[in-house]
């Protein structure tokens, strides 16, 4: 009888130990589970995510705002529009090509006429000539007053400063008046230089190209069968 007296009395200190134990214990389980959820959302986080958004946050604006990918998205479906205005582009024909040597002009007015004279000149490393003389007239279409000095300051920057390697060949009394211009931005402020630039095109690059192989062998591509 006293011996279960004695083991009656062990019993509850041992059960009382046991419960303090799980008390410790329990809440190193929760914290373990918790840590362990907290480290699976930071491992399947967006790769953009930062520091503090780890844990999912949904008004962290990391997970949020994609502009690359809108801007991949606009530039992708302008790709596209431009693939199919070039497969409803008519055909080159040879009559087409003929006349471009009727005139500077009437190549330049060709939206053929300049891609392949665009190729040309980029043979002849005077691309920029090309290039610049397109700007100038793409800023002359344009009416709105911001979009125009951006395209002047940016025109500037790829063709005319001297830190350019696109720099086009301008005189000094050209520059002299495209820095005025630069005062007061306007869809005019270049049309000395691109003058000046055509110019040179049309006494220099044009009759090179008309005497080129390659313009031979894009009239002999368009020949029909029967007039080889």
């Amino acid at each position: 009888m006293g011996s279960e007296q004695v083991e009656m009395g062990k019993r509850p200190s041992q059960d009382a130990s046991k419960v303090i134990q799980e008390q410790n214990t329990h809440p190193k389980a929760q914290m373990s589970e918790k840590v362990n959820t907290q480290t699976l959302g930071w491992l399947n986080a967006p790769p953009n995510a930062c520091c503090f958004c780890w844990c999912c946050c949904c008004s962290c604006s990391c997970l949020t705002v994609h502009p690359a990918k809108e801007e991949k998205t606009l530039t992708t479906s302008s790709e596209k529009q431009d693939e199919v205005d070039t497969e409803q582009k008519p055909a080159l024909t040879l009559e087409e090509a003929q006349s471009w040597g009727e005139s500077f002009e009437k190549l330049i007015k060709s939206t053929e006429g300049r891609a392949h004279f665009q190729q040309f000149l980029k043979f002849e490393f005077s691309e920029e000539n090309l290039l610049f003389w397109l700007a100038c007239e793409e800023l002359k279409k344009e009416t709105n007053r911001t979009v125009v000095e951006q395209a002047v300051k940016r025109i500037y920057e790829d063709y005319v400063s001297v830190l350019s390697p696109k720099e086009v060949s301008l005189d000094s009394r050209v520059r002299e008046l495209i820095n005025k211009n630069m005062q007061e931005a306007s869809s005019c402020t270049f049309d000395d230089a691109q003058l000046q630039i055509y110019t040179l095109m049309q006494r220099d690059s044009y009759p090179r190209y008309m005497n080129s192989s390659a313009y031979a062998d894009l009239l002999k591509s368009l020949q029909q069968p029967n007039e080889s």
